[in-house]
């Protein structure tokens, strides 16, 4: 599997569920179809993901997800890239090039209102979930690597989020 096969994946089932903007829905869909496909399929799945959330890490998306979530940890920074991921490819590389772009989808606008947090840590192990439904097995040790590179957190507060602030500051 590469990257524009896990995207197309997304968007499948995206499609599928009832409510695309229900991450944790896209997640679960997204597990079920990978487990459709061949072993060595669903374990480079999860490297695709993986490089997808090291290419998200930057600090001005930690500023968008510290506004949206009022804070974040490292956790919930992770599952707030895994929620990115589940809305889809063209909303993710736009919020990643531009984090302030967020502010112009519905379920953001939503979330904003009510006081939600936008996170998906399901979507973090949506082939490993998968590779257990098929195998009944543990994920293979060092199956996938992790590369982030660094990240200023606190340079993450120098990011300017107009749009976003609009919407989440009083």
């Amino acid at each position: 599997m590469d990257v524009h096969q896990f995207w197309q994946l997304i968007d499948d089932v995206r499609e599928q569920v009832g409510d695309p903007a229900d991450a944790d829905a896209v997640a679960a869909g997204a597990s079920t179809l990978i487990a459709t496909l061949p072993r060595g399929e669903i374990v480079a799945a999860q490297q695709v993901l993986w490089d997808l959330m090291a290419f998200s890490y930057r600090a001005p998306l930690l500023a968008a997800a510290r506004l949206i979530n009022g804070g974040t940890s490292d956790d919930g920074f992770e599952y707030f890239r895994g929620w990115l991921i589940t809305q889809g490819c063209e909303v993710f590389e736009r919020a990643v090039a531009d984090p302030d772009t967020l502010a112009e989808l519905p379920v953001v606008r939503a979330a904003a209102n009510d006081g939600e947090e936008l996170e998906c840590e399901d979507a973090l192990g949506i082939a490993v979930e998968a590779h257990l439904a098929v195998t009944g097995e543990a994920f293979p040790t060092g199956a996938f690597t992790i590369r982030y590179p660094e990240l200023d957190q606190d340079a993450s507060e120098e990011y300017p989020l107009p749009r976003l602030a609009a919407l989440y500051e009083d």
